[in-house]
């Protein structure tokens, strides 16, 4: 799948002005569309919703990184108030919204491992926010 037509399928189902998305390279990948269209909604959904608060914004971007094996770093960043509490972010059931049921960011991070792949979340360095790197390997070229 082209990982720029789905950042821009992800948004579109996520619609928010204070969304943008900062192109990366041109990259098709070998994936589960369904699956990685709900990890990215759902981290994406986290950052408007973040973003609701404060009044900030939020931006997806993708880059390749080489080491230590090739793989696709999808970034989710947003301007909320941040993770106040990191130990609990991927406990089931575990919310801090009113509406939220604590399952979203669980089973983004089963996807992502499910493709032999990882999520992590972190509070942003220096500035209010949250940042979202889904990781996921390439597969290398035998050509």
């Amino acid at each position: 799948m082209d990982v720029g037509e789905w950042a821009q399928r992800a948004v579109d189902l996520e619609p928010h002005p204070a969304v943008v998305i900062e192109p990366g390279p041109p990259l098709l990948i070998q994936a589960d569309r369904d699956q990685l269209d709900q990890a990215l909604i759902n981290l994406i959904k986290n950052a408007v919703e973040a973003v609701k608060e404060t009044g900030g914004g939020a931006h997806i971007s993708w880059s390749v990184a080489a080491k230590p094996s090739p793989y696709l770093e999808m970034i989710v960043e947003d301007e909320g108030s941040g993770i106040l509490n990191p130990e609990n972010l991927f406990v089931p059931f575990f919310t801090t919204k009113p509406q939220g049921s604590g399952l979203g960011l669980m089973i983004s991070r089963q996807i992502a491992e499910a493709h032999n792949g990882a999520l992590t979340l972190e509070n942003r360095s220096g500035r209010p926010g949250c940042i979202a790197r889904l990781r996921l390997p390439l597969q290398r070229s035998t050509a």
